[in-house]
Parts: C-alpha cells; structure tokens; sequence
C-alpha cells in the first residue's frame, strides 16, 4: 500500500534535496514537490521537475505566480504605504503567502495529507509558511524537517544526500545567502552579521553601485488608477512588465538599496541587504500622488495604520480578517489616487519632479503669496482664537494659581 503524500515547498537547494529523501525515510511518504515562480530566474527553475524526480520525489509542480505575486500581494501593499524597519519593502515577506497558498492548492488537488518545508527555526518564513498552510487548510499535518531532523547543519545534509545517493551539485559555502523575487534581491549571512561591517561592492547584483552610476540622470512618468500603478511614460503594462522595467532602469541609476537591522518576530535583531529599485521609485510616486489627492486627516489615518499593514505582512498573517478589514481601508482611501507622477533618477535617489490628478485637492487659488480673491486673511483672527481656546485657558489658570500663591 502506498504511504501518505506529502508536498513539499521545494526550491532544489540543499535544504530541500535532503528533506526529500527524509520525508521517504521518516514517514514513508510519497513526495510531491512543488515550485512557484515568483520571479527568482531561469538559473533556479531550468532542470527543477529533473531534479527531484532524482532526489526520490514522485514528481515536481512548477507555477507560474509572478502576475498572482505582484497584482495580488505587492500592489496591495503598496497602496497600503506599509514599511517594515523604517525602511524594508517586505519583498520576502509578501513572496511567502502566495508560495504557500499555491502549495496548499497543489496538495488538495493532489490528495495530499500533509505539507512540508525547508525553512529554520530560527527565521520568519516558518511562521509565512505554517499561517497560510492553517488559514487556508489546517486539516494537513505539517512537517517542518529543522524542528524534527538531527542535521546541525550543511555538512550534515552533504553527508546525508551522499549516503542516500541523491546526486546533488556542491559548490563552495557563498559568502551570503540571497533570495530574489521580481520585487526585490536579499542578501544575509557571512560578513553581513557583522552591522559595523559595510556591504561589499560585488555583493550587488540588481543596482549599480550609485558612484558608478550615469553622469545624466533619467526622468520618467508613472501613471497610477486607484492607487495602483497601470503605465510608464504613457505606455500600459500589466503589472510583471511594469516592475521588470523599473527595475532595470531604477537599477541601472543605483536606486533602490537599503542595509536594515530587523526585529525578527522569533525575538533575535538581524541584518539584511536589499537591493528593491523598482519599488523605491514605486513607493516614492505613490506616496507623492496621496500627498495632493487625500486630505490632512486621511492620510494622518493611513499613515497610522501603515506600520500595522506592515508588522502583519512581516508575521505572515496575510490570511487575516485584519488584513481584510485594513485593505477595505485602504481601498476607500485610493478611490481617487488617480494621476501621473514624474521622478527623477540620478546617483542613487529618486526625487519627484511633478505630479497631477484630475482629484487633485491643491489648488494655486487658495496656496498663492500673489493677490487672490477667494481667502479673506482676516477670518484667520477669529480661526486663531477659537483653535488656541484650550492653550489660552490653561495660561490664565496658570496666572491664576500663580497670582494667589503670591498672595497667600
């Protein structure tokens, strides 16, 4: 009789070439790999359904998600302004949840009882993983191979897949770890663990570094509907086409770095390097076009609220009635973030050069230093004295007190 079947979220690494064989040998499971393509290159998918039918898999699922992972997660996120760290764009954390709700939709499709995955239990994406595998199926067992296996680490899992005959490529221990999605490009570990320690100019791979950047600067017009971008320079594009061509010329101006010290949710500080050109130049129009469409009090609200929006997508809550209710939010407030803004890239920065909106709340009538004819200056007398009431009190009881302990 055939034992359970297992999908494992698998990438080809080391990590999971190992859990293969594992999950036969512990459980004597069938194992269903499966891969979603968010945008991580050509080099990590070409030979993947091979390469775990090898590793003693039943077969390999590859998904194309790179529309699903930018219209779905990232644009959304986006809208939301959410930040993580002051200055992280969260490019892994969104990555996960769909990973994970394409994997549980591979495994009720294929019967499967169970879900697996590679990740630590040191890190974030345990809890992306497990949360969405929960919300969205928590009938399946989950097995997480580093909370269960005895392997310390990477000579453990060499050891292993030579024992187990799986034919694996080795290569010497790289300096750093990455990921990379179409949004973004991490770096961690090695001389990274270091926070005193720069980052070294060949670890870069999606920016030039901003000193070698172009002499001439680039200008370009990113056109948003309801708070999503649609366009460049006029021309439509779905939402892969869009990010693919801010980041090649974001990139290419050293736009979209960023070195952050983290809170991991597990409690331990760690530091990332970011490479996110083309959602830097996003994040900076978008926030450019709310600026002159929403008014003082909304966007003190979503401000507020943006730092929530980013903490949930950081955890791995994506599957929330909060994210839910945070998006409805969100999606009353871009009801007419509609408009065109025009950046500027030179040597590492963005800087906005225009923006316009049909729903535009600026107006040059009442904001002029000329001669207008729509603001009576005096009525800001009368404003004054009824808005500094609570401060002109409090200093009379002031004096007040003040005057009668003299007296006293």
């Amino acid at each position: 009789m055939a034992g359970p079947l297992v999908v494992l979220a698998y990438s080809g690494g080391l990590d999971t070439s190992a859990i293969v064989p594992w999950l036969k040998e512990t459980y004597d499971a069938r194992v269903l790999c499966y891969c979603g393509n968010v945008g991580q290159g050509d080099k990590e998918l070409v030979g993947l359904e091979e390469k775990a039918v090898r590793s003693g898999a039943v077969g390999c699922v590859v998904e194309d998600l790179r529309e699903k992972f930018i219209s779905e997660f990232v644009f959304p996120t986006v809208r939301a302004g959410a930040i993580y760290a002051r200055t992280y764009l969260l490019g892994t954390s969104m990555a996960r949840p769909v990973l994970a709700a394409g994997q549980v939709h591979a495994a009720l499709e294929a019967g499967a009882t169970a879900v697996s995955h590679g990740c630590t239990g040191k890190g974030n994406d345990q809890l992306r993983f497990e949360l969405t595998y929960v919300a969205l199926a928590p009938q399946l067992k989950i097995i997480a191979a580093w909370r269960e296996w005895k392997f310390r680490g990477r000579e453990d899992l060499i050891a292993y897949l030579k024992e187990k005959k799986v034919p694996v490529e080795v290569s010497p221990a790289k300096p750093w770890s990455r990921d990379r999605n179409l949004w973004h490009l991490s770096h961690e570990g090695g001389i990274l663990e270091d926070p005193a320690m720069p980052p070294p100019k060949e670890l870069f791979v999606l920016t030039r570094d901003p000193a070698d950047a172009p002499d001439q600067p680039d200008e370009i017009t990113i056109d948003f509907e309801q708070g999503t971008p649609v366009a460049i320079d006029t021309v439509p594009l779905g939402p892969v086409e869009l990010v693919e061509r801010l980041n090649e010329v974001a990139g290419a101006h050293g736009v979209g770095r960023a070195d952050v010290v983290e809170d991991r949710v597990v409690g331990m500080k760690s530091r990332g390097v970011y490479e996110t050109p083309g959602g830097t130049v996003l994040r900076a129009a978008h926030r450019e076009l709310e600026q002159i469409v929403l008014d003082r009090r909304t966007l003190n609200l979503k401000d507020s609220l943006a730092s929530r929006y980013a903490d949930l997508v950081y955890e791995g809550r994506w599957w929330t009635p909060e994210r839910e209710a945070l998006d409805a939010l969100v999606n009353v407030t871009q009801r007419y973030v509609t408009g065109s803004v025009r950046v500027r890239l030179f040597k590492g920065n963005v800087t906005v050069q225009s923006r316009k909106s049909p729903y535009s709340l600026y107006s040059e009538a009442y904001a002029t230093f000329s001669k207008d004819e729509v603001y009576n200056q005096a009525d800001a007398g009368g404003f004054i004295r009824l808005f500094g009431l609570p401060v002109r009190m409090t200093a009379q009881q002031a004096q007040k007190a003040e005057t009668e302990a003299v007296a006293d």
